[in-house]
């Protein structure tokens, strides 16, 4: 009897001693998991941007230029707290450190507090500027971005008591123009070709947003007239033709020709309302013939009226790397425009290939009769042709490789049937127009790692109220807005008196 009792204790003193060994256990397992999930989280983690204007998310342009980079980047923020865009341009490098794993070293200075460490940077980077600022350098070469680049700033409202407000942040598209130009270190040169009646690129330009968008991505333009030319400059590996009015000259399509022949690349963006058969002659032996029609469609404007449209809504394919990140985009091309036909089976031989990039929507039609005023002809036509696609742009290249890891050189060419799409009146409608361009002229330069979509400028959301909507909204705020509180507590209170 002693002897149980005796082994009782001892058995619950054991008892004991193993849920503690187990609690402590599962408490350093517990840590030991809690350790792992942090480790793992830290390393491997991904991060969203769920604003209205994704206003720090960085574009595809940029994403793919970070990855590209090979080098270490060191970007200096000489940033005084007063300036309105201090946070913004904070917030955004910090996007950009993450997406460039590891490749971006970021110094924040305040130069009215730390003035000991701005004076040494000033003078090693060559700084006279009072401005707030940013130094990138990037192998031993560097370039200040200003706040002024970064933002427009309407200061309309300081003449009556208030601050200056940031109408539009473009902080991203200067930092990554600065960071290409570091990178590639010279400037591509695209060869602007005139003398046909081609829109000017100086003064009042109709195609000045192109012209700043392409120069972004660290690319200069530089005239060129045929006319004044023993042969295109070696320099120039791309040219710039855009809506020639008038046709080119025999000299000037053997200088094409010979450009072409020594592996040039050429962006055409035709008029189908100039006379240009000399250029469409050279279209049609590379194996794309420029048709002498108009696009139009018949859209439906109540239950039985219709109207008739030369704009022409169009989708861009994907087959290609010009094109391949805005597959399914819509588009508009204003003005009048013309098919193409493609026959890449009559220039195979040649080792010649073609690519269709965009097509017109469902619905557009190829009218060949199109000064006629006969609506009845015209919508005989349209039911005839309606579901037929209809090709307007298109990629030719010949030499090089069909697989495009393979990087051979080649030689290039990009057409559209219209050239008003890329003037300034159309741009403004959207950006696709422009993301297409800046494929093409990258495709052409063999620069295909930064063919994506650029970044857009993020602006405030405004919006203007009439006299009948403030005078709404006056009786919402001072009328409604208090009485429904007040006719709820009138009904507890009945509720309670009863």
């Amino acid at each position: 009897m002693a002897k149980e009792i005796q082994q009782a204790p001892r058995q619950k003193k054991i008892r004991r001693i193993k849920i503690g060994l187990n609690v402590l256990a599962q408490i350093v397992l517990v840590l030991f998991i809690a350790v792992m999930v942090n480790s793992i989280a830290f390393k491997h983690y991904a991060r969203w941007d769920f604003s209205r204007d994704q206003k720090y998310g960085l574009s595809d342009k940029t994403k793919r230029f970070l990855d590209s980079m090979k080098g270490k980047m060191r970007v200096t923020i000489f940033f005084s707290p007063n300036t309105p865009i201090t946070t913004d341009v904070q917030n955004l490098l910090t996007e950009y450190q993450y997406a460039a794993k590891g490749k971006i070293d970021i110094e924040r200075i305040d130069p009215e507090r730390n003035l000991s460490r701005a004076k040494e940077l000033f003078d090693k980077y060559k700084v006279v500027s009072d401005e707030s600022l940013l130094v990138f350098d990037y192998e031993g070469r560097n370039k200040t971005v200003k706040a002024s680049e970064m933002a427009e700033i309407d200061q309309s409202g300081m003449a009556f008591g208030e601050g200056p407000r940031v109408a539009a942040f473009k902080g991203e598209q200067a930092i990554t123009s600065a960071m290409m130009d570091l990178v590639e270190g010279k400037k591509n040169t695209l060869g602007y070709v005139l003398g046909h009646k081609e829109p000017a690129l100086g003064g009042a330009s109709p195609i000045s947003i192109l012209k700043t968008f392409i120069e972004n991505e660290n690319i200069t333009f530089q005239e060129l007239n045929l006319f004044d030319v023993e042969a295109i400059p070696a320099e120039l590996k791309t040219i710039l033709i855009v809506g020639p009015q008038y046709d080119f000259s025999d000299r000037e399509m053997k200088l094409l020709r010979g450009f072409w022949d020594k592996q040039g690349r050429i962006l055409l963006l035709l008029d189908p309302a100039a006379k240009t058969s000399k250029l469409d002659g050279f279209l049609n032996e590379l194996g794309v013939k420029k048709n002498n029609d108009r696009l139009m469609a018949f859209l439906r404007t109540g239950i039985q009226e219709v109207a008739l449209t030369r704009d022409v809504r169009a989708h861009f394919l994907g087959g290609s790397p010009i094109t391949q990140r805005l597959a399914e985009v819509g588009a508009l091309f204003f003005g009048g425009t013309s098919s193409l036909t493609l026959e890449p089976d009559r220039v195979r031989a040649a080792n010649v290939r073609i690519e269709p990039l965009i097509q017109a929507e469902k619905g557009y039609f190829a009218e060949t009769d199109y000064n006629t005023d006969d609506q009845a002809k015209l919508q005989a036509d349209a039911q005839r042709s309606s579901n037929a696609s209809i090709t307007i742009g298109a990629a030719i290249e010949k030499g090089g490789s069909a697989d495009q890891r393979v990087k051979v050189n080649s030689s290039r060419l990009v057409v559209v049937s219209n050239a008003t799409f890329v003037q300034d009146n159309a741009v403004t409608q959207d950006q696709q127009a422009l993301d297409f361009i800046s494929g093409s002229v990258n495709w052409l330069l063999r620069r295909e790692e930064l063919i994506g979509i650029a970044p857009k400028v993020p602006k405030p959301l405004t919006f203007t109220l009439n006299e009948d909507t403030l005078r709404n909204l006056r009786w919402i705020i001072l009328v409604l807005m208090p009485l429904i509180p007040a006719v709820i507590g009138t009904v507890v209170w009945w509720q309670r008196r009863v």
